[in-house]
């Protein structure tokens, strides 16, 4: 069973910083891209962060987060994070960890994993 739990987040004034954490289990961590999302009330999800397999060399942040937001993982500790800098109201979102696992039974090969999801608001 794969599971991914997310914590961290938490009410914040801008400007303010939090780190959030994944928690994973059920397959092998390391050998996996990973992901952030974040999903405002009234909007779509959207990527806020992306880290390739191993050492996590390789990263991607759209840019209205590049600058401000850090992801990385502990391949020991099976556990991704986002470390979140001079948060903004905007940001105000539950943010979700991602993985890809392979599923020959679907249709895109891949199935989409997602954890509950951890509350981030960012006001004064």
């Amino acid at each position: 069973q794969v599971h991914l739990v997310e914590s961290g987040g938490g009410l914040v004034q801008p400007g303010e910083s939090l780190r959030l954490s994944c928690a994973t289990s059920g397959f092998i961590f390391g050998n996996y891209p990973m992901s952030w999302y974040r999903q405002a009330p009234g909007k779509e999800r959207e990527l806020v962060a992306y880290i390739i397999s191993g050492s996590g060399s390789n990263t991607y942040y759209p840019d209205s987060v590049k600058g401000r937001f850090t992801i990385s993982r502990d391949n020991v500790k099976d556990t991704l994070y986002l470390q979140m800098n001079s948060l903004e109201p905007e940001d105000t979102a539950v943010y979700f960890c991602n993985v890809d696992l392979e599923d020959p039974t679907s249709h895109r090969g891949v199935k989409p994993y997602w954890g509950n999801g951890t509350l981030v608001t960012v006001s004064t």
